[in-house]
């Protein structure tokens, strides 16, 4: 598989200590302070567009070519604000994510979304016993991608989580991902979309373990945040596994 330059996702490792710890504690004087997830969002948000900053400085500028795709993260009705399971702030993800498409579309690139689609007793609903409200049924409205999304004609969409019993939050389980992106040559994948704590956070864990180069639209992904530091923690985790952080920026002209 062809392996391609991404910028050096060294930067992330500046935050990866505050992102990956269960708390974050500070000496001072002998005693020991634990630090409020507020504060720690605070302090993360500042030092993340301060590494953001570095990369976009860098002069590892990306250059698109043969063998790069974009992979569109589940952005559908249901994850966006008013959806049944809607992501905070995650229709913001949708204009970025024009802008990638847009770029990937004039350089004659490929452009894979996936999607829930889930029968109407899908285990991961409560009523089943599962952890979240009945969502993006297949057939749904909810289930359909935001209508602000520009995908072209040409992306393959790939379906996920249609059987009853079994769940799935990343794009290659149980599904012909990695063989459509291997017979069409890819070798690098940026991937964005929803959410960062799960879905995009399992697809991308999937990715690299099948090889693939991964670069991580940091500028068009959120994160569902059950628990505050969610989204940290993954975005901390996906970096730490090799993903490197991308924001549009750094994609040449």
């Amino acid at each position: 598989m062809a392996h391609h330059r991404c910028p050096d996702a060294l930067p992330a490792s500046l935050f990866l200590t505050l992102i990956l710890a269960p708390s974050v504690r500070l000496q001072m004087a002998g005693a020991s302070l634990v630090v409020p997830a507020a504060a720690r969002q605070r302090v993360y948000n500042k030092v993340r567009n301060c590494c953001f900053g570095m990369i976009a400085m860098s002069p590892s500028v990306i250059t698109l070519s043969h063998g790069d795709a974009l992979l569109v993260v589940d952005v559908q009705n249901d994850f966006l604000p008013g959806g049944r399971l809607a992501v905070g702030s995650g229709d913001e993800v949708v204009p970025v994510l024009n802008r990638y498409i847009d770029v990937f579309v004039a350089q004659r690139l490929p452009v894979y979304a996936t999607r829930d689609w889930h029968p109407p007793d899908h285990c991961s609903f409560t009523p089943q016993g599962g952890a979240w409200p009945a969502h993006c049924i297949a057939g749904s409205n909810g289930a359909q991608f935001a209508p602000r999304l520009h995908l072209p004609r040409s992306t393959v969409v790939v379906s996920k989580a249609m059987h009853s019993k079994r769940d799935a939050y990343s794009g290659f389980d149980g599904t012909r991902l990695e063989h459509a992106l291997q017979r069409n040559g890819v070798g690098r994948l940026f991937v964005g979309g929803l959410a960062t704590d799960y879905c995009v956070l399992n697809t991308v864990r999937d990715a690299l373990k099948q090889g693939f180069t991964v670069c991580l639209l940091v500028d068009a992904i959120r994160a569902v945040n059950v628990d505050p530091d969610d989204g940290m923690r993954a975005e901390g985790e996906m970096c730490r596994l090799g993903a490197h952080p991308v924001v549009f920026r750094d994609l040449a002209a």
